[in-house]
């Protein structure tokens, strides 16, 4: 258990190591020299986790729909704006979403498939689409595939000219303002008046769910000392 736990935790920090990289260099430029240099493993444990630079990168694009995972609401498309304001609120700080969203959005090199990453994002966004128009939430009329297209590439223009102009800081307002004019396209009316827009909200969600992921990692973790000491006291019986 404790072997694999510490793998779990070698692969994350290279993985952040990675992203970090590629979001100050970018794809191309990037090095698995520069990886290995910031991670601080040896060449053969990044190896282990990851063959190759591409390798690498489509891991941190992975990781980009992943890492968000906000609360259950009784809003369905709460869940959809919490989202957008929890990785817009990451997008100013955490390795992970900087370096997928400078991976799916950069020019350049035609070696990095990164039409997935935009994939992911649209199924994850159409996925809470047809939750919410089964309870009603959304107007029969809106094509679901196309508003979730919508919303992932607007999303990404938005982080682009935010990037350029604040560093991200005012990501959270852009979004905000964008879905004061958008969502009235395609939510029942009822549901409007409802919901919570507040750019300030991925600051406090994303604060909730570090907390929520650390109790869980405590509580996993007295579970695995407490087999491994029932395993002791059943051995030294046996």
């Amino acid at each position: 258990m404790a072997q694999q736990d510490r793998a779990i935790r070698t692969r994350r920090m290279i993985l952040e190591a990675a992203a970090a990289v590629f979001d100050d260099l970018g794809y191309d430029r990037a090095t698995i020299a520069e990886v290995l240099e910031r991670a601080g493993v040896t060449k053969g444990a990044l190896y282990f986790h990851f063959a190759s630079k591409e390798q690498l990168a489509l891991a941190v694009l992975r990781e980009h729909v992943v890492d968000i995972a906000v609360e259950p609401q009784k809003i369905k498309l709460q869940e959809f704006v919490d989202s957008g304001q929890v990785l817009a609120y990451r997008l100013r700080s955490d390795p992970i979403q900087r370096g997928a969203a400078r991976l799916a959005v950069e020019q350049g090199s035609n070696h990095l498939d990164r039409k997935q990453s935009m994939i992911s994002w649209t199924h994850f966004v159409e996925a809470l689409f047809l939750e919410a128009r089964e309870r009603g939430e959304i107007l029969e009329s809106v094509d679901l595939r196309d508003a979730a297209e919508l919303f992932v590439g607007a999303f990404a223009g938005l982080q682009l000219m935010s990037n350029a102009i604040s560093n991200q800081a005012d990501l959270g307002h852009r979004l905000a303002v964008f879905f004061q004019h958008t969502l009235p396209s395609i939510a029942a009316p009822v549901v409007l008046g409802r919901l919570i827009l507040d750019p300030e909200r991925g600051a406090k969600l994303d604060a909730a769910l570090r907390g929520k992921a650390l109790a869980d990692e405590v509580d996993e973790s007295d579970e695995g000392r407490e087999g491994e000491e029932m395993g002791d006291v059943a051995g030294v019986a046996g």
